[in-house]
């Protein structure tokens, strides 16, 4: 038997006696693992994702335009991939800006991507997307060499298990898939040389906008 057909006849015989109408949530699984953070989630996810090679920037509501224009001219940035639904208050008017049904070759084409975000983790600096509201197809994000996030600060929670409680809804609503991104892309081969951009963006900076 192959390693395939081991696994696969090891979960047939853990689930042989469960039966065919059950769900899920039918099943109370015991949550003993710390569910919550007390502290300034704010704080420690701006911290946390600057130790990822993240340049973060934390800004008022007003001042959105003006930072992401301000970081996209300091990465030399002239023409940018955005979701359609992107608030125009959140585009710079001096950059050529693109959206729509855009593919792998018109993505490939542009300088970098700029979205929102469905939700950031604190503990992690970890940020989510899950192709909802102005966040665009996840190609928008992977295909592209830099990425610059949008995140609000009602939108950072403090563990993992917080985070996933929010998006599950959604995620099985939808079925869509769920990107998480903690800092640019990075791998490393069996020698541990370290390759960035290889799996999406080799650059990503991020805004925070505060609720006042």
């Amino acid at each position: 038997m192959s390693a395939r057909d081991v696994i696969l006849s090891r979960i047939g015989a853990a689930l042989r006696d469960v039966p065919a109408d059950e769900r899920p949530e039918d099943v109370d699984v015991p949550r003993r693992y710390s569910r919550a953070f007390e502290g300034d989630v704010v704080e420690l996810f701006v911290e946390r994702i600057s130790e990822y090679k993240t340049t973060v920037r934390r800004v008022g509501a007003g001042d959105v335009v003006q930072a992401v224009a301000e970081q996209l001219r300091s990465r030399g940035m002239g023409r940018i991939a955005v979701p359609a639904d992107l608030p125009d208050i959140w585009r710079p008017l001096e950059l050529k800006v693109v959206s729509g049904a855009l593919d792998a070759r018109a993505l490939d084409a542009v300088d970098g991507a700029l979205t929102g975000c469905a939700l950031a983790i604190a503990e992690t600096g970890t940020i989510i997307l899950d192709g909802g509201a102005r966040q665009g197809a996840r190609a928008l994000s992977l295909v592209p060499d830099y990425h610059l996030c949008i995140v609000e600060e009602q939108q950072i929670v403090g563990t993992v298990p917080e985070a996933i409680g929010r998006v599950a809804a959604s995620v099985r609503r939808m079925l869509r898939p769920v990107t998480f991104i903690s800092g640019p892309s990075a791998t490393s081969d069996i020698e541990l040389a370290r390759v960035e951009g290889v799996h999406g963006p080799r650059t990503l900076d991020v805004v925070v906008v505060s609720e006042v």
